[in-house]
């Protein structure tokens, strides 16, 4: 596993992000030596890169991350203008969108773009509307740094797949570990077309019934989600996450759930967080 100094930090500005639990989950990921990482919402990756697994299945309901990541691991270069300018950023969010209607969306220019406009929008958020249509709007920041050149990805994404659809679609094998980070159990979910519902968290605590290896999950500490995932026979410990993003960019204090299941020791034993 590579040294801590030599991982690659997330591409991607990315509002919800993990990287502030990979210490934890490294504790687990080690103790466990799985053959492969499989992540059903990998997100802006941090958890991925944080870990550096050889072998990984990264998914995401979110064509437009999966695309991205799959034009980095084939050397993507940034061709387009990237400047902090208001007029500019709505220019390129029009080009996206309009690279969406035309069935573009798979394309160089298209990761390009919103790779910028991730980088640019307000608060890092990642927004679409009812149509599919990006639409976050300009951000507040001073100063940005883009990143020309990608191509270091190259070689860690060697040996990772990348796919974009329900968790459910997900051939999972006997010495898997899972993580997974679906979205927090509020009512904004306009992540992805469809969102995400508390049936489908329900679905997923039921699709990951079938895996006998060890699972990982995360969210925010709501009661029927701590209920939920002591049901299905989860080990439960709250943990305090950083202050995170709302939909509104307004930021509040957030508890967040880390679940365990199948594991060879559960993370309590390490004398960390408090298990309820």
């Amino acid at each position: 596993m590579p040294t801590h100094s030599s991982r690659l930090n997330p591409p991607l500005k990315w509002a919800g992000g993990k990287r502030w639990l990979v210490p934890q989950l490294t504790e687990l990921f080690a103790q466990e030596s799985p053959n492969r990482l499989v992540e059903p919402f990998c997100g802006g990756l941090a958890v991925a890169l944080g870990l550096s697994p050889q072998n990984a299945l990264l998914n995401d309901s979110n064509p437009h991350v999966i695309n991205f990541y799959r034009q980095l691991a084939q050397g993507l270069s940034l061709d387009i203008e990237a400047r902090n300018e208001s007029e500019l950023y709505y220019r390129h969010r029009s080009r996206f969108n309009a690279l969406i209607s035309d069935g573009q969306a798979h394309s160089s220019e298209a990761a390009q773009l919103f790779y910028y406009l991730i980088r640019t929008g307000f608060n890092g958020l990642c927004r679409f509307n009812k149509s599919g249509h990006f639409n976050v709007p300009f951000g507040r920041y001073k100063a940005i740094n883009y990143t020309p050149d990608f191509s270091p990805f190259v070689e860690q994404f060697k040996n990772w797949d990348f796919s974009n659809g329900d968790f459910s679609q997900l051939q999972i094998q006997n010495g898997d570990l899972i993580y997974a980070d679906p979205p927090y159990d509020v009512e904004f979910t306009q992540y992805s077309a469809g969102g995400f519902s508390w049936e489908d968290q329900e679905r997923l605590i039921e699709w990951l019934a079938q895996h006998d290896g060890p699972i990982i999950l995360s969210n925010q500490s709501t009661p029927r989600i701590r209920d939920l995932y002591q049901n299905a026979g989860y080990h439960i410990l709250e943990l305090d996450a950083p202050r995170r993003i709302s939909c509104t960019g307004n930021r509040t204090p957030a508890r967040e759930v880390l679940a365990t299941r199948n594991l060879q020791k559960s993370y309590e034993e390490h004398d960390h967080g408090k298990g309820i």
